[in-house]
């Protein structure tokens, strides 16, 4: 792909860059999540991806450029930010993270359905929503299900969240949280960044500082889950690629190393930091509004009731577990 003509990238692009543009003024206008509109009007464009000349920029939008927008998530965070947390509660998270991964790949297997999905799944559901969704999927071995079983995910993970956006701080208050308890139960529970924040600040300033806080906790694990993702891949595939005896590191990881180690030591200016923070969230959309072009609303409709039903049970487990933490804290 790298030393082809410029132009041969522009239409594909363009189009990506168009119905992202579309989707952000939906979202904007209406409420609804940007990647979700994103993906739905990528998929009702599914007729672009059949023109040759815009395969080159799709597959530049959906591959590269998530990967670059991955590795920019990591100008969020610092190391001060994962400190405030305290061990604790950073160590539940982690465990948190785990155990709902481990329920994806389990319950999969119970449900009959491809354990990719449940990777997939239970990593959007433990981490960040999509944008985990897309960074694993780009791990994972190329098959023709891959697509459909990632933008599935996108769409069933941003609907569960957009439900818990509204039913979460009903909950906790049931509980009888206060806003310290309650934006940690927001900020655990809940899968998309943008459904953390709305819900959190719903509440409270304070419930909103606390969510956002444990959610880029959240989203730090999305390095080492998708490292361990790669090296269970090469391992399990280890009869095809005995050239390989270890596995490669994916270069936005190292890439999202760096800037985290960059950003925590101030190496990098205050507002160069945010600038390019910004850039982020318009690459993650870009990629999947191109994926969404490259999948079929056909081979969405066709995996059937079990993935939901695998995405409902990681996500009542993850907020069962939360709240069960908080209550025994």
């Amino acid at each position: 792909m790298i030393g082809l003509p410029v132009q041969q990238y522009l239409p594909g692009v363009a189009v990506s860059g168009a119905l992202a543009l579309a989707a952000m003024v939906v979202s904007s206008r209406y409420g609804a999540p940007a990647m979700l509109m994103g993906l739905l009007l990528g998929m009702a464009c599914h007729f672009v991806s059949d023109i040759k000349r815009m395969r080159l920029g799709l597959d530049l939008m959906a591959g590269p450029a998530l990967r670059f927008g991955v590795a920019l998530l990591a100008l969020r965070l610092t190391f001060a930010d994962l400190v405030q947390l305290g061990w604790q509660s950073g160590l539940f998270l982690i465990a948190a993270i785990a155990l709902t991964i481990s329920v994806g790949i389990v319950g999969a297997r119970l449900l009959k359905v491809d354990r990719s999905l449940g990777v997939l799944t239970g990593g959007a559901v433990a981490i960040c929503g999509a944008s985990a969704a897309m960074a694993i999927a780009s791990v994972l071995p190329e098959s023709a299900h891959k697509q459909r079983l990632t933008s599935f995910t996108v769409i069933g993970v941003a609907s569960f969240s957009t439900l818990a956006m509204i039913f979460y701080p009903v909950i906790g208050d049931y509980l009888g949280l206060d806003d310290k308890a309650m934006g940690f139960f927001i900020g655990a529970a809940i899968h998309d960044v943008a459904q953390v924040v709305g819900a959190g600040y719903s509440v409270s300033l304070e419930s909103g500082d606390a969510a956002t806080l444990v959610k880029l906790f959240r989203v730090a694990m999305l390095i080492p889950v998708v490292a361990l993702v790669t090296v269970w891949i090469t391992m399990s595939h280890r009869d095809l690629v005995t050239s390989r005896p270890m596995p490669r590191v994916p270069l936005f990881l190292v890439g999202f190393l760096l800037l985290f180690a960059a950003n925590s030591t101030g190496w990098i200016p205050v507002s160069v930091s945010h600038s390019l923070a910004e850039i982020a969230p318009v690459l993650l959309l870009l990629a999947i509004t191109a994926l969404g072009m490259k999948t079929s609303l056909r081979d969405i409709l066709e995996i059937g009731p079990r993935p939901v039903m695998l995405l409902g049970l990681e996500t009542l487990f993850l907020a069962a577990l939360v709240s069960t933490f908080l209550i025994l804290r």
